[in-house]
């Protein structure tokens, strides 16, 4: 819709589209405060009164462009994450999509913390709708018994900072729009990690694991005996087999020990 509430023809939406297109282009090489109307509207090559047709002020189409990025990146992400037959296979296709829409769109990493300073409330819609889709998955995974027993929350916004501060130095700095292959080797091992840990400690292992161990030969009264066993009983090594038999000897000799003393 324009800013009159009216609903925007085939043409009008092309002409918002290149307004945005243009935003991200001026946001992110000049900053919000030196980007003006003026400038977003020359790179979109229409008329400044086009403008407020669409936006009513520099922040409004800020704001829309911020929403415009949120959703564009989440798209490329499910796309890629779709894709996975496991779990582990969705994350790093989701990581990769994420990287390549990076590297096609770099003032995404300038816009977003902009949005700390210019519009705190977009920086905070653009991280949960981000977290949303992932959050979700993670919980499936975890009903499903794919992945250990954690907290989908904590893990999705763990692995968001991990996929942002890697894209930040291997694409955006490194203006490439693949992880390098021993970075992307890294990345695997890390997520493979994280998922195999939940693993080892998902309830159920543990459940089977604790059933294990209590099927072992082993009768209760055994193990009562082995707790209460006194510390001669107990295999030493031979440093120590001469120290339990020294301590013996002088037990059984009261006046060589009292002597010792003495002396």
């Amino acid at each position: 819709m324009n800013t009159s509430g009216r609903p925007l023809s085939r043409r009008g939406l092309d002409t918002r589209r290149r307004l945005l297109d243009a935003a991200e282009q001026v946001f992110g090489e000049l900053g919000y405060h030196d980007a003006s109307m003026v400038k977003i509207t020359e790179a979109a090559g229409v008329a400044q009164g086009t403008f407020y047709l669409y936006f009513d002020s520099k922040k409004a189409v800020f704001d829309e462009l911020v929403r415009d990025l949120n959703q564009r990146v989440r798209h490329a992400m499910k796309e890629g994450s779709t894709q996975g037959g496991t779990r582990l296979e969705a994350e790093l296709l989701g990581f990769r999509a994420f990287f390549r829409f990076t590297a096609e769109h770099p003032a995404l990493y300038r816009i977003i913390r902009q949005a700390e300073f210019v519009s705190p409330e977009m920086l905070r819609y653009h991280y949960e709708r981000l977290s949303q889709g992932y959050v979700e998955a993670l919980a499936e995974a975890v009903d499903a018994g794919e992945i250990g027993a954690l907290d989908p929350e904590v893990t999705a916004w763990a692995l968001m900072g991990l996929g942002e501060l890697i894209g930040l130095r291997w694409i955006l700095w490194s203006q490439g729009s693949e992880l390098p292959g021993d970075v992307a080797k890294e990345l695997q091992r890390a997520a493979r990690r994280r998922r195999e840990g939940a693993r080892a400690h998902h309830p159920l292992r543990a459940r089977g694991a604790m059933r294990r161990r209590s099927s072992a030969p082993t009768s209760g009264r055994a193990a009562k005996a082995s707790l209460a066993m006194p510390l001669e009983a107990v295999p030493a090594s031979p440093a120590r087999s001469s120290l339990l038999a020294r301590a013996s000897v002088g037990a059984a000799n009261p006046e060589r020990r009292d002597q010792r003393s003495a002396g």
